[in-house]
């Protein structure tokens, strides 16, 4: 890697290489953009196959941070942080202790909180050495109901878009996941009047979404052929890709799930479809919001009505992928980039 070309091309700010070897700890601070504001991103506890590879993705989490910040309409940049080792480790408190001191270094510039690997009491051994630090026991709480809400109000404005109404009544989502976000977020579309679908690796967590809104179960991959008019993928990353887009039959993507699209150009692939694409940073951009309400002092239900602004957001992300006619990923993008730019 030719790291200061990298980092002009992607145009972050500042890189940090952190070591503590008395307690183990190695670590890397990517600043990508504080244009909007203190740059906030989690950490991630990883056990990398190389220390490029470590780089490598906290370069681009942490610009991806920066475009989610700025899509959601906060105050905030773009960061990320990670730490390279075993995240079973049970020696976490000199870990995390040493990690909240190079947080504490960059003065302010760059937020931490959970992310992969780490937890909330993660974040509290941070908190020992820092207070620019989120997502802390006792105080913002679970991000999952708001992450819900707003991949609700997504789903209504693709609705919106795709068919007219936001009215959910008598059409069925598939539901791929069925964790904390997966559930409340059924729970709000079985409410609308939505009949559903869902899967999960833990077949226990996909009879509780059923028992509670009457949904149909289905095993694996069935659920990217099920008879749906919404795909809601709320589980694992890179499920809209090449053996997966010729198997739905539905005509809009709209989850919780982080990079859902394996390549950007499964999102010209689902275009070419006539699938309506929400892009999912757009779309659950709701955890996010729920930490930054941490930080700016909201209570739960100033946070919730932050996170139905997602259905405006969407519906702009639209105009401008019909207006210059191209996919929504990369409309997502020129919005991002619009408001970056207007801070400048």
């Amino acid at each position: 890697m030719k790291l200061f070309e990298t980092l002009a091309e992607m145009g972050h700010e500042e890189v940090v290489m952190c070591s503590d070897p008395s307690v183990g700890y190695r670590g890397i601070l990517a600043v990508h953009s504080t244009k909007l504001g203190p740059a906030l991103g989690g950490t991630r506890f990883w056990q990398y196959a190389t220390d490029e590879e470590a780089i490598t993705d906290a370069l681009r989490l942490s610009r991806g941070m920066t475009y989610k910040n700025a899509v959601a309409g906060l105050h905030l940049g773009g960061g990320k942080s990670i730490i390279i080792g075993d995240n079973k480790t049970k020696d976490r408190e000199k870990i995390f202790r040493a990690h909240g001191r190079f947080v504490e270094s960059l003065g302010g510039r760059y937020i931490t909180a959970e992310d992969v690997g780490t937890t909330t009491k993660d974040m509290d051994y941070v908190h020992m050495e820092t207070g620019h630090v989120a997502g802390l026991a006792g105080k913002s709480g679970d991000p999952s109901p708001v992450t819900a809400h707003g991949v609700f109000r997504a789903v209504q404005a693709s609705a919106n878009r795709m068919w007219g109404s936001d009215g959910l009544e008598g059409k069925t989502v598939a539901i791929q996941g069925c964790g904390s976000v997966g559930t409340h977020l059924a729970r709000e579309l079985h409410q609308a009047g939505a009949k559903l679908i869902v899967s999960d690796i833990d077949s226990g967590k996909a009879a509780r979404v059923s028992q509670m809104t009457g949904a149909k179960i289905v095993e694996g991959d069935a659920i990217f052929s099920a008879d749906a008019d919404i795909f809601s993928p709320c589980a694992l990353g890179g499920i809209i890709n090449n053996t997966t887009i010729p198997k739905l039959k539905v005509q809009i993507v709209a989850g919780g799930a982080n990079n859902q699209l394996l390549e950007e150009r499964h999102g010209d692939e689902l275009q070419k479809r006539g699938i309506l694409y929400a892009p999912d940073y757009v779309a659950n951009a709701g955890g996010v919001i729920n930490v930054y309400g941490e930080i700016a002092g909201w209570d739960a239900q100033r946070a919730l009505d932050k996170a139905d602004d997602i259905y405006d957001t969407v519906l702009k992300v639209f105009d401008i992928a019909e207006t210059k006619n191209i996919p929504t990923y990369e409309a997502a993008d020129r919005l991002a980039e619009q408001r970056l730019a207007e801070a400048t």
